[in-house]
Formats: C-alpha cells, structure tokens, sequence
C-alpha cells in the first residue's frame, strides 16, 4: 500500500533571508594606492583587497614590513589598524633601514 505524504502537512513556515552571502558571493574589494617613499624616489604599488582588511595587512601583501613603516592618509599619521572601507591613496614612509 503506497501512502501520499504532504497531503496531512500544514503549510510549511516560510524561511528567513539568510544574513550571509552564499559560497558563491564574491566579497566587495577596494582599490588601495601605496606610495613607497624612499630616497626621495617614489614607487607607487595598486593592490585590491577586501573591504575591511587592515592597513598592516595591504603593507603585507606588497612585501613591506608594516612595523618598520609610518603610514600617512594625506599628510596626517593613521594606525596601522586602520580598515580599508573605501578606496584610498596612502603614503608609506620606511621608518628603518638596514645596514
């Protein structure tokens, strides 16, 4: 004997929107300036991140030791903990060097 099922159920409850993105989704990225000023000579390096990552790790990610670098958003001094939420131009001024 073969039973239908579902015909005894009640509507079933209609399911919340999910709070997080899919797998799939990529997460939004900003466009980050570095300006390497050393010597007087300027080398300009454009990385993407992720919205939200740190300025230490954007030094990081282009080989440069955030603890051995003062960052400047314009001429004034930001942290190193600074999130990237937006795109950005941002001076980075070796603190040491070796020898």
């Amino acid at each position: 004997m073969r039973m239908h099922r579902g015909s005894s159920k009640g509507a079933r409850p209609v399911r919340p929107a999910s709070e997080t993105l899919p797998l799939s989704a990529s997460l939004p990225t900003v466009v980050v300036v570095l300006e390497l000023t050393r010597a007087g000579a300027v080398e300009r390096r454009e990385i993407s991140v992720v919205a939200g990552t740190l300025v230490r790790a954007a030094l990081r990610a282009i080989g440069q030791a955030p603890e051995g670098a003062a960052v400047l958003l314009g001429e004034t001094p930001i942290p190193l903990d600074t999130p990237i939420d937006g795109p950005m131009r941002l001076t980075v001024l070796p603190t040491f060097s070796g020898g």
